[in-house]
């Protein structure tokens, strides 16, 4: 089963990626994609960090070695997509909701996972939901989707979840990990991941003074971090 072992490491790429992830979240909080670069269009060395141990998730373009254009994927595809780097690729990003979620809140976690023809090596996107001691108090998960899910087809396909934000939520970690099986390549493949928070309904709005927690920011202090695997 395609697991990672969370051990952040605190490097100066982490600065780089809070003021990049900050950047492009700079929208609004509800509906909108709070994974920065989700879909491998842009530098994935400024928008997601290795595990320690682990290659960072790679981005590259689709054709002949990967996935052709013309093979299982989004419709929206762009040039890019996600897949592994090594025999160990896991990378992670952080988003500090600079207070704790006082209510549920939906969302939908959804992206595309495959791989190539017959080989089980996969993808998996985990996300964590932290409260401010850092602990995990739940999680989602896409993945992994295994040869037999593709019947033995080369491609990505979609998957998607929804359920509620706990109480308590201060942090999200969003972890994405691929897992070689066979063959020289880490054919576990990923494309347009998406996590998305549902707005409340009016009357459950904050109040202007308890809107501090909308403000968004990646953590750079990830080093401090050291957590077990999570697991599908």
């Amino acid at each position: 089963m395609n697991s990672i072992k969370i051990s952040a490491r605190h490097c100066c790429s982490a600065a780089a990626l809070a003021l990049a992830a900050m950047g492009a979240q700079a929208g609004p909080l509800f509906g909108s994609n709070l994974i920065v670069n989700g879909d491998a269009e842009t530098d994935v060395a400024t928008s997601w960090l290795a595990f320690d141990g682990y290659a960072r998730p790679q981005a590259v373009d689709y054709g002949s070695n990967w996935v052709l254009p013309t093979q299982p994927g989004p419709a929206n595809r762009g040039k890019r997509m996600f897949a592994g780097d090594g025999a160990r690729t896991a990378g992670y990003q952080l988003l500090d909701l600079a207070g704790t979620l006082t209510q549920p809140l939906s969302f939908k976690l959804s992206g595309w996972l495959g791989g190539w023809a017959s080989q089980g090596d996969n993808a998996l996107l985990y996300v964590s939901f932290l409260d401010r001691s850092d602990s995990e108090i739940g999680h989602a998960a896409l993945g992994p989707v295994t040869p037999a899910d593709r019947g033995n087809a080369t491609g990505l396909f979609y998957r998607e979840v929804s359920n509620w934000l706990p109480v308590g939520t201060s942090r999200l970690m969003f972890s994405l990990s691929m897992e070689r099986q066979g063959g020289g390549d880490n054919d576990g493949y990923a494309d347009n991941l998406a996590f998305v928070l549902d707005a409340p309904a009016p009357a459950e709005l904050p109040e202007p003074a308890g809107l501090a927690w909308l403000a968004l920011g990646v953590m750079a202090l990830a080093g401090r971090m050291r957590r077990r695997a999570p697991r599908a």
